[in-house]
């Protein structure tokens, strides 16, 4: 009996796989979702055995329809009540100028809002940071001058040396009765006990995002935290492109590493408090306490209108790239973007191509090398078609882009985590900051300037005659776009 099941073995788990992902196939097919990647979810279930099952449990379930990402109780808060009260107060102003600055045009605001949750904040001062060295010199000296709170979300962290010293002034603080929270993606980031003991002996919380039993193997194996927000006293914010790590760091012998990131005074900074707050009721294991020194009140008079976009599958939208199809929708003039990861949706590439072929100038810098073989081919195979619709593409050379920003029009800006792909668009958690601004915008379009002295634009008529090989290995990467 025992020699008939071993020889069998091999059939009855095949067969229970094929059982198993006609179930899955049937449940993908009555989501209707994008056909791609409709396409690529069954293509992996019954040409991969185990292999596409293990694909769709990781990527194929729906956490916005279960509600697994359900935030237990934290909106019922008095004071988060009390806060949101606050800012509509404000709104009716913020709204005014917002529509000002964009002559009227105010769909982007109405729809980010449309949930409440992302209110157009008024009083707000702004500095652009460029690069991990700029960012941490002004963040180190925000963070020792903290008196009441400091709350950290990041993808990435580590205790090598720009983190190990950020470490350092985090257990100070906290020693000194300062409030020290630490969100942290599980997988991403990295610990040493020594670190960890040192935070918690300074009585730092901190607390993992959705850990996994084996990170080095998971990387993208299921929903993770994108975001990278830093939150001071209630009253300063950071958000963008820059994790805490040396590679962010431009020393000599390593390579070059270009970033952007935000630091924000004022009331916006309360909206990324709102959103980490939201976060660390979903990972900590006991019901949070909101303080009512966490939402201040502003003493900045300068007026730059903020929005605070946030989504992942805790939104019932898609928040950031919603904003961002309406943006390019709503160009007259020019479209300029910066992403290191380029897998876009249907909806993006054909607003991209559409505004481009209506004379809108539409350009396009992504990364010369990649870290990802299958996303730099992947990213090619979305090309072709846009350099036909007049996209302008540039490849950065002098090291590798990290930067995750649109501007359009002079009139806004968006600079946050979000890359231009399926996993930022549906599946991790992101934030990105929405600026109605003229002078930030033109702030951004100098540095965007700047940045193609370092990057080779793509000859159309080249690109069209490239090698079969390459366009195979684009077509096959393709197929997987939706995964990547």
């Amino acid at each position: 009996m025992w020699n008939y099941i071993t020889d069998h073995l091999w059939q009855f788990l095949l067969g229970l796989n094929y059982v198993l992902a006609l179930i899955a196939a049937v449940t993908i097919l009555l989501k209707n979702i994008n056909p791609t990647k409709t396409l690529s979810y069954l293509i992996a279930l019954l040409a991969f055995p185990f292999l596409g099952l293990i694909v769709y449990y990781f990527f194929g379930q729906d956490y916005r329809k279960f509600k697994i990402f359900k935030k237990k109780n934290v909106l019922n808060q008095k004071n988060i009540k009390e806060w949101a009260q606050q800012l509509v107060l404000n709104k009716k102003e913020a709204f005014a100028l917002g529509s000002d600055v964009l002559d009227g045009n105010t769909k982007i605001i109405r729809l980010i809002d449309s949930e409440n949750r992302s209110p157009l904040t008024l009083h707000n001062k702004v500095q652009i940071l460029i690069n991990g060295e700029e960012k941490f010199k002004v963040l180190f000296q925000d963070v020792k001058a903290a008196t009441s709170s400091i709350h950290i979300e990041y993808y990435i962290f580590r205790d090598d040396e720009i983190g190990s010293e950020l470490i350092e002034i985090l257990c100070e603080k906290a020693s000194q009765g300062v409030n020290v929270k630490i969100n942290y993606d599980s997988v991403a980031s990295s610990f040493s006990n020594k670190s960890i003991k040192c935070l918690k002996d300074s009585g730092v919380e901190m607390f993992p995002f959705m850990p996994v039993y084996f990170p080095k193997f998971a990387s993208k194996a299921n929903y993770r935290n994108h975001r990278k927000m830093i939150i001071i006293d209630g009253k300063i914010g950071y958000v963008g492109g820059i994790n805490i790590g040396d590679e962010y760091v431009n020393k000599d012998g390593r390579r070059f590493w270009r970033d952007t990131h935000l630091r924000i005074e004022g009331q916006a900074a309360g909206l990324l408090q709102f959103h980490f707050s939201l976060d660390w009721d979903f990972v900590c294991d006991k019901p949070i306490k909101i303080d009512k020194s966490w939402f201040p009140d502003t003493d900045v008079q300068e007026k730059i209108p903020i929005q605070i976009a946030a989504s992942g599958p805790d939104t019932e939208w898609a928040n950031i790239m919603e904003a961002m199809f309406t943006a390019i929708n709503e160009a007259n003039r020019y479209v300029y973007i910066t992403t290191p990861y380029f897998i876009p949706n249907d909806e993006i590439s054909l607003a991209l191509s559409t505004a481009s072929k209506s004379g809108v100038d539409v350009r396009l810098m992504i990364p010369k090398s990649c870290d990802s073989w299958a996303a730099k081919y992947a990213t090619y195979s979305y090309l072709e078609k846009l350099l036909r619709a007049g996209v302008k593409i540039y490849l950065y050379e002098k090291g590798n882009i990290h930067a995750k920003t649109m501007i359009v029009d002079d009139v806004f800006t968006t600079i946050g985590t979000s890359n231009m792909d399926y996993r930022s668009f549906h599946i991790n958690f992101e934030v990105n900051a929405l600026i109605y601004n003229e002078a930030i915008t033109k702030q951004m379009l100098d540095i965007y300037i700047d940045d193609l002295q370092y990057s080779e634009q793509v000859d159309a008529e080249r690109w069209f005659n490239r090698g079969l090989s390459q366009r195979l290995k684009e077509s096959f990467c393709r197929l997987w776009a939706p995964l990547l």
